[in-house]
């Protein structure tokens, strides 16, 4: 009855992280600067989501003729702060883009620095060979915006060119996220990467957290869970313990670092650019976008 309640608490804890308002975070190293580990807010409460195709959403209070530029701007949550809130930086956006190289730039037209994307000056490391390009995802899994995406994404995979190489990366602001984090690094270092989607719907759509109020709870909860498509306990207990899954973490809470992500969902193309759905405007321009962007990098 005690791990019931407690299990009872945490799913409540984890809906409430998406409609509650967070303190900010302590203020992120620039980019160019190594990071120092620090553990920064809740996401703040989101706006309603434009709905992914083929579902269907109940928006109380929101007429049927809504753009999809002012359901965009809902699509996110933030650190810290209002939805879609940039973070503060020391560097302006003008400044950021004055600084970019001319050829690094789109051809102006449809897609305009600062507005649908933002160069990230200077641009950040990659880990993708030669030829290739980077696209990151950052996400958590207890987020249902970060969800609301999940369609698109899984769409333009199916079809993205065989230099694109994606990655989703958990952001890691708080003890949640760090729990769902080391959740899906621990399913990839099993060779399981089919089963992040599968526990991204069962925390979505089956309002199961995964996760418990400490660290061995969530180990406990994760096993049954884990148990259920064919893993075992022991092989599960090893990985969510190892070095390999420790490293991961640590380099996810680098990437948020160095990145200064304050909203999800976010998209990071090759080191350089950085956009999201209220930027884009729409899911469709979204995916364009990246497109649009990768094959920029792909071509220099």
């Amino acid at each position: 009855m005690t791990r019931r309640l407690a299990l009872t608490a945490v799913l409540a804890l984890t809906l409430a992280a998406c409609s509650r308002q967070a303190s900010p975070p302590a203020a992120a190293p620039a980019a160019a600067a190594a990071p120092s580990a620090g553990t920064a807010a809740s996401p703040a409460a989101p706006a309603a989501i434009q709905a992914p195709a083929g579902n269907t959403a109940a928006n109380t209070g929101t007429t049927s003729a809504q753009s999809e530029t002012e359901q965009a701007t809902g699509a996110q949550e933030s650190a810290g702060g209002g939805a879609g809130e940039k973070p503060e930086s020391s560097d302006t956006s003008l400044e950021r883009m004055t600084a970019l190289p001319a050829d690094a730039q789109l051809p102006a037209g449809r897609w305009k620095p600062g507005v649908q994307y933002e160069p990230l000056v200077p641009g950040q490391p990659t880990s993708v060979e030669p030829g290739k390009v980077e696209v990151l995802e950052m996400l958590w899994l207890g987020s249902p915006n970060c969800y609301a995406l999940e369609p698109a994404i899984r769409a333009w995979l199916r079809s993205r060119p065989a230099w694109i190489e994606f990655a989703r990366v958990p952001v890691m602001w708080n003890a949640q996220q760090r729990a769902h984090a080391r959740l899906f690094y621990t399913l990839l270092s099993l060779g399981r990467a089919d089963l992040v989607d599968k526990a991204f719907d069962t925390i979505q759509l089956q309002h199961n957290p995964l996760i418990g109020p400490t660290d061995e709870e969530s180990l406990r909860i994760e096993q049954a869970w884990a148990a259920q498509q064919g893993i075992g306990a022991a092989d599960y207990a090893s990985a969510w313990r190892s070095a390999a899954v420790s490293a991961q973490l640590e380099r996810a809470e680098d990437l948020t670092l160095r990145y200064r992500i304050r909203n999800i969902p976010t998209l990071i193309v090759n080191g350089k650019y950085e956009t999201d759905v209220p930027r884009a405007g729409s899911l469709a321009n979204l995916m364009q976008l990246i497109d649009d962007l990768a094959a920029s990098e792909h071509r220099h």
